[in-house]
């Protein structure tokens, strides 16, 4: 089945999930105290910095806070869509448990820093001002599904786009080994797209990680 690739693999019937999630972080070098480091280091310091810079520009001094967990975000989500795409891997963020479980709480934290530091605004975003008066009920309705809708949006999105590319991947890779013995010509043609989907797909995994975090931080700005 297509759909094998996404189960969660086992080693004597525990799931390697938890080793898939953590091993990322093992790519990352260690910084140290020392003036002088390798490229690598050096590479590393200035993706942060320019992540960093892209995601917090936007906010005040009061969201800079979360400098750290939305560049640890960024890092972790690009890091495993990028390996995800490697062959006899697995892809964490093609399970929507998973998206869900990074989306709602940071949602909801965005919501509750809201509601804390400034109500009044943030539950006047339910209720655009001008509004005709016996529009307000309905209004106000449809802008709390819209905010409640925002966590599973955010997950879905994400694990929509990287399975579909996955999928798209495997039935292309399959067609071009299924014809080649018998029409080489054409599974030369297929395997020409495959490179290309596949850089397509190394485009979208970049995107979506940087999407996620976005949307995340434009939260933020909203309750801030």
């Amino acid at each position: 089945s297509f759909f094998d690739q996404f189960s969660s693999p086992s080693l004597l019937g525990i799931p390697l999930i938890l080793i898939s999630m953590t091993f990322p972080a093992l790519l990352l070098p260690s910084l140290d105290n020392r003036w002088i480091t390798n490229r690598l280091s050096t590479l590393q310091l200035w993706f942060v910095n320019l992540i960093t810079k892209q995601l917090m520009t936007p906010l005040n001094k009061e969201g800079h806070k979360w400098a750290l967990i939305l560049t640890s975000l960024m890092i972790f989500l690009l890091l495993i869509n990028l390996l995800g795409l490697l062959p006899y891997t697995f892809t964490p963020t093609t399970q929507l448990s998973m998206n869900l479980a990074l989306a709602f709480p940071l949602w909801l934290a965005t919501l509750l820093t809201g509601l804390r530091n400034q109500p009044s605004a943030s539950l006047g975003h339910l209720l655009p001002e001008g509004t005709p008066t016996p529009l307000i009920p309905a209004l106000i309705l449809i802008e709390t599904t819209s905010l409640l809708i925002r966590p599973l949006a955010l997950g879905v999105r994400l694990t929509a786009n990287l399975t579909a590319g996955h999928l798209l991947i495997q039935l292309i890779s399959t067609a071009t080994v299924a014809l080649f013995s018998t029409m080489p010509m054409v599974s030369l043609l297929t395997l020409l797209v495959l490179f290309l989907l596949t850089i397509l797909e190394i485009a979208v995994a970049m995107i979506q990680a940087y999407v996620f975090v976005l949307l995340l931080s434009l939260y933020l700005q909203e309750n801030i």
